[in-house]
């Protein structure tokens, strides 16, 4: 039996060569003073690849789509089994991974472990940390809040106005106009096609030239090299567990930040980025005018360009991390640097109103959740004075049948045909044709398919200007651009809730003007009457906010 499986082990070592590799691995001389300070390799690619593993997880529910992938968030977070968790994984590991390599980084850069024949595994290092914000910076468009969206703006602005390059940027991000279906998939594009293989590729460079340099010594290390395996594999494995353990606590009890649905016309909204990019967003309020360019690339451009050469400029000899004082004031200014701007930062950020729009009160009558076909069809019905041969569910007897309960065996198409001519439909009837167009007739038809005993009474007291707007909203075509209550196309931005955001005054001035009130807005400007301003006001106020 030996012989048998050592013969099976030698064919396959011979024909894939993955024992020799993964013995050569494991038994690397490494070393003595290696120890739990170089950890922090080992658990950044781990939680890269929990990062891939989560993603692949929330692929298969999300829906890559503006507002579809809102939708399909909330989805996976209440409906789906361990949604929750895998989408908490996922998030705070994204930050946690940050806070890794920085923390990685550091450790280099205090050991002087990048000098020669180190140089090249520093730069795609430092190559790694900015592919890591990059994954940042497109995921946080991805979950398409109102947070996510307003900081993508910021985001987006910042990079449009770079000189010489800044128009090709937003071209190729799809910002040219304003952020939007372009925008999102490019920012998807990236996070799920281009960043994973890429960053894939230089980790798996990162680590071969980790192995063929070897570990950085202590300086005056004189002990006898040692094995990776088993005594710093296990450093790393439990290294690597503690970080799971306390990504999985923040999971199951820090709530994922989710706002509601991202509203481009929201502009009171403060944004913020994400808090690894708060510094720089604070360093900007120095840089203001014709003086922007150097907060948003000048400054970040040295320092990247600093980390980068950071090899070329200390050549002095390796020493002792007691003996590296420059090194040690470069990390404790820039993270108090670093610390203070995010602090202020934070101190800048006004009160968050998210959640308490989120859950404001909205109308719970039934009727308000009607489509704008449906609700105006209960205009068209009080406009023909159908109440005076029909009854809604109770009342002294009239000519006609009580529509509540009569119209549950009858179709849309019967209906129509009905309207048009009801003698045809039931002999005998004395009903008059009802003269209105076709769509209108589609309208009422769907409010008395919607017509139930249980809402009957509730449909009574709809005040009349709501019903006149659902009407105006049809006319105007707005559900071509907007959605109310899941109906409409997703060009601009959903409705439902909008009375809750805006005043009354406000949504006047963006019907007369727009383009004044929404930069970029294509939408064209509204002639209303005061009457039919009242009125479609009314309407949107109506709406409930999901």
């Amino acid at each position: 039996m030996k012989e048998l499986k050592r013969r099976i082990l030698e064919w396959f070592d011979h024909r894939t060569g993955m024992e020799t590799a993964i013995r050569d691995f494991l038994y690397e001389d490494i070393p003595a003073s290696s120890g739990w300070h170089q950890v922090f390799g080992s658990v950044a690619v781990f939680l890269f690849l929990v990062q891939a593993f989560t993603g692949i997880l929330l692929a298969f529910n999300y829906a890559p789509t503006p507002g579809d992938a809102y939708n399909s968030l909330k989805y996976i977070i209440t409906e789906v089994a361990g949604g929750s968790l895998i989408h908490g994984l996922h998030h705070w590991g994204a930050s946690m991974m940050i806070v890794v390599v920085v923390l990685h980084m550091t450790q280099v850069f205090l050991f002087g472990a990048y000098k020669k024949p180190r140089e090249a595994t520093w730069m795609v290092g430092v190559l790694l940390l900015l592919l890591t914000l990059a994954f940042g910076l497109t995921g946080y468009l991805l979950p398409w809040d109102n947070r996510a969206y307003w900081g993508t703006v910021v985001t987006t602005q910042i990079g449009s106005n770079v000189p010489v390059v800044g128009s090709y940027l937003a071209r190729f991000l799809g910002t040219s106009g304003s952020v939007g279906v372009v925008t999102f998939a490019r920012f998807y594009g990236l996070h799920v096609l281009i960043l994973p293989p890429l960053i894939s590729l230089l980790i798996v460079f990162h680590i071969y030239l980790v192995r063929k340099h070897g570990v950085a010594p202590t300086p005056g290390d004189a002990g006898p090299a040692k094995k990776f395996f088993p005594e710093q594999m296990l450093k790393d494995a439990v290294a690597m567990f503690a970080a799971f353990v306390v990504l999985y606590l923040m999971s199951i009890f820090v709530e994922v930040p989710l706002g509601r649905l991202a509203d481009p016309t929201d502009l009171s909204f403060i944004p913020r980025p994400d808090w690894y990019f708060l510094f720089l967003f604070q360093t900007l309020k120095f840089f203001k005018g014709s003086l922007e360019p150097i907060g948003t690339v000048l400054l970040p451009t040295i320092a990247v360009l600093a980390l980068f050469m950071t090899p070329f400029f200390d050549r002095v000899k390796v020493a002792r991390l007691t003996q590296r004082t420059t090194a040690l004031a470069v990390v404790v200014l820039a993270g108090a640097g670093w610390g203070a701007l995010t602090f202020a930062a934070l101190r800048s950020t006004p009160p968050e109103q998210e959640q308490a729009t989120e859950t404001a009160p909205s109308p719970s009558e039934e009727w308000s959740h009607f489509s704008p076909q449906e609700l105006a069809g209960l205009g068209y019905f009080r406009q023909e004075k159908c109440l005076a041969c029909h009854n809604l569910l109770s009342g002294p007897a009239k000519v006609g049948p009580n529509l509540a309960t009569a119209h549950i065996h009858k179709d849309a198409g019967w209906m129509i045909k009905h309207f048009k001519n009801p003698n045809q439909m039931v002999p005998g009837s004395n009903m008059p044709p009802i003269l209105l167009s076709d769509a209108k007739l589609n309208a009422l038809a769907a409010f008395l398919l919607k017509l139930t005993a249980e809402n009957a009474d509730t449909i009574s007291s709809v005040p009349e200007d709501i019903p006149r707007g659902a009407q105006i909203y049809l006319e105007q075509s707005c559900g071509e651009c907007h959605t109310v209550n899941g109906v409409g196309a997703k060009l601009g931005p959903p409705l439902n809730g909008v009375g809750m955001r805006r005043s009354q005054d406000w949504i006047a001035k963006h019907f007369a003007n727009p383009a004044a009130m929404s930069p970029g807005s294509i939408m064209p400007s509204a002639n209303f009457s005061r009457a039919e301003m009242q009125a479609i006001i009314s309407y949107l106020e109506s709406l409930p906010a999901s």
